[in-house]
């Protein structure tokens, strides 16, 4: 888990009305994260299960993502912060989150685009911005967006909310955006001056497209869409 995603989960808590109980599939603490990947204090008082498909540290639940054992409805928010990479069957994947999320529930998902095979246990998948937004089409309010240089963003994520969304939520969805686009000016106006440095001196030598990608690491970009799309592969026909 990297500081940005951490941070859009922590501001989507937030801003966002979040229903109990909350499920995170992914939550395996993997070495050297122990603790830093916990998320369970940005839900302070609601039911929150840690699910993953081995057990171990933030893990309360073994459960594969592809075949939740849980019945339809039961789950009002599910998170899967830096997961979905990890998971072949991924369209099953998306089609069990929304099976499991009640109406109103919430599905909040960060994944990795430009960003280096890491094996937990294993590494399948990059999805576009463009691919994200239509796999979340079926959400009746949502955001879809990337972090990075427009071309090749190092990062993709979305919030979703099934239908019957609240009046609210396109303000809440607003809401989220600013507030994540602001803890990214903050993060690029803290970095310190040897990091600062390096990325100067890094638009001098490097190559054009990785000037690009230094110059564009704090940018995003989002879409709010309203009214649900395309439904579920699983629903589909």
């Amino acid at each position: 888990m990297r500081d940005h995603n951490k941070a859009f989960c922590r501001l989507a808590a937030e801003t966002i009305d979040c229903p109990a109980p909350v499920f995170e599939f992914g939550s395996y603490q993997v070495e050297g994260q122990e603790g830093y990947a916990n998320l369970r204090a940005f839900f302070p008082g609601k039911d929150y299960v840690g699910c993953d498909m081995r057990p171990g540290p933030g893990v309360d639940r073994v459960e594969d993502v592809t075949a939740i054992s849980l019945p339809d409805g039961s789950a009002g928010t599910v998170l899967c912060i830096e997961t979905f990479e990890h998971v072949f069957k991924v369209h099953r994947a998306f089609d069990e989150v929304w099976r499991i999320l009640r109406p109103g529930g919430v599905f909040v998902i960060t994944t990795p685009l430009n960003f280096r095979i890491h094996g937990y246990p294993d590494d399948y998948w990059r999805m576009t911005p463009s691919c994200l937004r239509r796999m979340m089409a079926p959400y009746e309010a949502r955001i879809s967006g990337y972090q990075g240089h427009a071309s090749f963003p190092h990062s993709v994520m979305a919030v979703g909310v099934k239908p019957p969304a609240p009046s609210t939520a396109a303000a809440q969805l607003g809401r989220l955006v600013a507030g994540y686009q602001s803890w990214l000016r903050d993060a690029e106006a803290a970095l310190p001056l040897k990091a600062k440095l390096r990325r100067a001196i890094g638009q001098v030598y490097r190559s054009k497209g990785e000037r690009h990608q230094l110059a564009g690491y704090y940018q995003s970009e989002f879409a709010l869409d309203l009214g649900a799309g395309e439904k579920p592969l699983a629903q589909a026909g």
